[in-house]
């Protein structure tokens, strides 16, 4: 266990991860300083029981960079320049980018692991930050070749005092799983809930546990969204446009049970059958969910 080794820490950034890190923290018996560009944010951080605000006297073990993926390599850059902490992490959920934007700033990289807490909620800032938002979830770890044991190991203690469960991983892997199995999700999802838009009120009255489900995730904060799928442009490309042939299939199938000829209807069909059967067996993958409880769920929301 790792633990011990960090005995003092920094949280740069008082948002819902970075809020929710620092109230964990402090159950463990740790009081982090919390800093952020926004004085307001980090005392209302403070005012939760998150930590002190204001900056260390001396550098403390690790520091927590938690801003947005377009900050991170800059804040790093300014924060080992003055200090902060000797090791340093981060939480943005793109890493293969800002290791090379943090390389060529001039980041002492030996000193800094990628992080990656998988988990979050729908809501944004302080107030919506929970000491238990990360446990028994994920946390991946993407260290640089050249980064310390030192640092890796403090890394690590966080994501153990948070609760979580360290994945070491390479940073281009994480980058294409995260496309997968979150990134293109939240762009269905809020194509699918910006249809909404169109509906009427007596359309929407009919809405049930299904669309809520599908949509969820699309009330997450724009602006952060926009920057989180331009950092991991590449590999969400590849997904949604493998998506988006299938979904042409499903269109070209459904436009056949309309307007084609009766022969061809049986086809269509198939196609259809085919899509829904890979997603009942895609979903039956997702880890923690038995395959009965995955098909009940389904057809509870679809009632």
């Amino acid at each position: 266990m790792a633990q011990p080794l960090m005995r003092s820490a920094a949280v740069v950034g008082t948002g819902l991860i970075g809020t929710s890190i620092a109230l964990a923290l402090r159950g463990r018996g740790l009081v982090p300083y919390l800093i952020d560009a926004d004085p307001a944010a980090a005392r209302l951080a403070a005012d939760l029981g998150a930590g002190v605000v204001g900056v260390p006297r001396t550098p403390v073990d690790l520091a927590v960079i938690a801003v947005p993926p377009r900050h991170v390599a800059t804040v790093l850059r300014q924060q080992q320049l003055q200090g902060l902490a000797h090791d340093f992490t981060d939480v943005a959920s793109v890493k293969e980018r800002i290791q090379h934007e943090a390389a060529a700033l001039g980041c002492d990289l030996t000193r800094f692991v990628g992080g990656h807490p998988m988990a979050g909620r729908e809501r944004s800032g302080p107030l919506a930050a929970r000491e238990e938002l990360f446990r028994d979830r994920p946390w991946v770890l993407t260290p640089a070749g050249d980064a310390h044991g030192r640092a890796l190991d403090r890394a690590t203690g966080l994501a153990e005092l948070c609760g979580a469960r360290p994945v070491l991983m390479d940073p281009r892997r994480h980058d294409r799983a995260v496309a997968l199995v979150s990134h293109a999700p939240h762009v269905v999802a809020s194509l699918l809930a910006a249809r909404l838009v169109r509906g009427d009120a007596s359309e929407l009255g009919l809405a049930g546990q299904g669309v809520r489900d599908a949509t969820r995730i699309a009330g997450g904060d724009p602006d952060l969204w926009t920057d989180i799928l331009g950092a991991n442009a590449a590999a969400v490309v590849d997904v949604l446009t493998e998506f988006a042939g299938e979904l042409d299939t499903v269109v070209e199938a459904l436009r056949a049970l309309v307007d084609g000829p009766p022969e061809g209807r049986p086809a269509a069909r198939g196609h259809l059958n085919t899509l829904l059967v890979r997603g009942v067996d895609g979903r039956d993958r997702l880890p923690g969910r038995s395959t009965g409880e995955a098909r009940l769920s389904g057809a509870a929301a679809g009632a």
